[in-house]
């Protein structure tokens, strides 16, 4: 019997490819399944032409048959077989896909694709077989013949008995060595959830004896193994039927079997395109935040699948950052495969998809936002935070598409806002929209800088997550409305009358000013006037773009640059502090210094900001008590 050769390029492809190609050992069975598959459909696609044949979809069938005692795994499938010439042809050049030439003679479009493009997932085998076997029977051969190779060394074709049509795979299956355990793949607990993460969605069954324990017959205290022939594999998925035909049990069903989470999805999306690329898509809003969605170890990305076989299990350019929350998968005819089946060839599907599947997301979410309120809401508290940091991400760039979908807390609502909610209420008269940051809308309500607003009936957005300030800098405006601080060093209210008494009164208490400046020396850029206190007698505002919020996230970070914002110390020259301060300016100026600092300290608490000495503080406040 003689022994043939691989070609010389195939035989670096094939070396190549049990040591590299594959990510993963255990995508050797879902590449046989697919190859069995590809099989059956051919026959399928005869029977379509040639009225002497019948296709009777029940006699169609793939078996998996794992032998611990033998140590082989054998795949057998019911399909079209292979002839001598088509062992030859397929199995002997590497790379040469019996399934693509079939497909280009056939110009297949019914919707009922044939999955292998490449020829070679069959040698995928060899990552955990030391023998392969090929016992094959072609459709309308009388002889059938044996194939088997140890690997890059060569290959057989013998004559060979066997009655049906179809093909028998057998692997001889690796020892175990110290970095590998090739026990796994004769297991049928292992095979089945290989079989299910992979190929659970291929139209035909696929079969395995699977061994169990029940009760005893007459004895319900005592077990007995059985086995009976299971069917593993799902077959029809979810996303190729009707629309109509599935309840939300349904989806959700879905969601829990393929682990998306352990929550129930707050909103499930199926769509299914038929145009300048094909595809089936179900994804989901989940309803809670995964544990680790804010850490490093969260993996984005939606399950890709080809022709119902799983390609990727997180195949991350379908999803943008801001939509990294969003679970689900997609499967579609038309993606360009590499020669592993493992990633894309080309990426201008994927971009086509990823592009349709975007805006289906923000349509979903601004239907959610109308017309289920508290759902959405309930939603925005997991993933609000996410949405607002695509908007300051990547310099703005999305900005526009996640701009309808961000929430604020409103001063006036005492509830969640949508900044065209915000900007539909402003009066005539106001320029800007009014937000104030701090740690919780408790302290927030309680900022000195918000009385004059507050006074004046303007709403006020409050912003506790450390991201929002980033986010709204990087908005800028919204429906030509510029945002502004309460605590901006000008709030861009039209008051001339106030403004000049405001401004007389600045110069009359000049040197008063700059005396507390000098004592604060370079911890404030200016002592001034306030316009915007009320009931306080004292607080902080900012000059410049870094508000006093952005420095406390800045200054949290590891790479902390100790950036400062430009303070600025306001006082209210209505309140009986102010009067305190012009006398102790004119007759004892160390009680100045000492008032001095006990503003700044106390405007600093107000803040949340740390006091620099706190000793010194309280000794200066017990200096004034006595």
């Amino acid at each position: 019997m003689e022994k043939k050769q691989f070609q010389a390029e195939s035989k670096r492809l094939l070396e190549m490819m049990i040591n590299s190609i594959y990510s993963q050992k255990e995508v050797f069975l879902r590449e046989l399944i697919s190859n069995a598959s590809d099989a059956i459909d051919k026959i399928y696609y005869k029977a379509l032409t040639d009225d002497t044949l019948t296709f009777n979809k029940d006699s169609y069938y793939i078996k998996v048959i794992p032998n611990k005692a033998n140590r082989t795994l054998t795949i057998i499938d019911t399909g079209i077989g292979m002839s001598k010439e088509d062992l030859e042809n397929n199995l002997g050049i590497i790379a040469k896909s019996g399934s693509l030439a079939f497909k280009s003679e056939n110009e297949l479009k019914d919707g009922h694709d044939i999955i292998g493009q490449f020829g070679v997932g069959f040698y995928a085998a060899f990552m955990v077989a030391d023998v392969v076997t090929v016992i094959s029977k072609a459709l309308g051969q009388e002889e059938a013949y044996k194939w088997e190779s140890e690997g890059a060394d060569g290959y057989t074709i013998t004559p060979f008995e066997k009655e049906q049509v179809g093909t028998e795979i057998i692997l001889k299956i690796k020892e175990n060595i110290e970095e590998e355990n090739f026990d796994e793949y004769l297991e049928e607990y292992r095979l089945k959830a290989i079989i299910k993460k992979y190929s659970d969605f291929i139209r035909y069954p696929i079969k395995m004896e699977m061994t169990g324990k029940r009760p005893i017959e007459g004895n319900e205290t005592e077990l007995e193994d059985y086995t009976e022939e299971q069917i593993i594999n799902s077959m029809v998925p979810i996303w190729r039927k009707n629309k109509n035909e599935l309840t939300t049990e349904d989806y959700e069903k879905f969601y829990t079997e393929k682990h998306y989470g352990f929550d129930k999805p707050l909103k499930h999306i199926h769509i299914s395109v038929d145009g300048t690329i094909r595809y089936n898509a179900i994804l989901y809003i989940p309803e809670k935040i995964p544990f680790d969605y804010y850490s490093k170890e969260f993996e984005k990305g939606l399950e890709l699948y080809s022709n119902g076989v799983l390609i990727m299990n997180k195949c991350s350019d379908l999803l943008p950052d801001y939509f990294s929350f969003v679970k689900g998968m997609v499967d579609s005819e038309d993606l360009t495969l590499n020669i592993s089946r493992e990633m894309l060839q080309h990426d201008r599907q994927l971009k086509l998809i990823e592009k349709n599947i975007n805006k289906k997301i923000k349509s979903e979410l601004l239907s959610l936002l109308k017309n289920e309120r508290e759902k959405y809401e309930e939603f925005y508290k997991s993933f609000g935070r996410q949405l607002k940091f695509g908007v300051y991400n990547d310099f703005g760039t999305h900005k526009e598409v996640l701009q309808d979908l961000i929430m604020f807390y409103s001063s006036k609502e005492k509830k969640m806002v949508t900044l065209d909610e915000y900007v539909s209420r402003m009066t005539e008269d106001q320029k800007y929209i009014y937000y104030a940051s701090g740690e919780s809308n408790e302290r927030i309500e309680k900022l000195p800088q918000t009385e004059l607003l507050a006074e004046k009936g303007y709403e006020i957005l409050y912003f506790t997550d450390d991201i929002d300030e980033f986010a709204i800098r990087m908005l800028m405006n919204y429906k030509e409305k510029e945002f502004k601080s309460v605590s901006s060093g000008d709030l861009g209210l039209d008051e001339e009358e106030i403004e000049k008494a405001d401004e007389n009164e600045q110069n009359e208490n000049k040197e008063l000013f700059d005396f507390m400046k000098n004592v604060l020396a370079d911890k404030v850029k200016d002592v001034r006037l306030s316009k915007r206190l009320r009931s306080h007698p004292v607080c902080l505002t900012t000059d410049g773009e870094i508000s006093i919020e952005m420095e406390k996230v800045l200054n949290s970070m590891p790479d902390n640059q100790n950036i400062k914002a430009d303070k600025v110390l306001e006082i209210n020259n209505n309140h009986e502090v102010f009067q305190s301060l012009v006398t102790a300016h004119a007759n004892d100026k160390e009680k100045l210094k000492l008032y001095t600092n006990l503003l700044y300290n106390q405007a600093l608490l107000i803040e949340g900001l740390p006091i620099n000495d706190p000793v010194e503080f309280t000794n200066d406040i017990c200096k004034v008590m006595v």
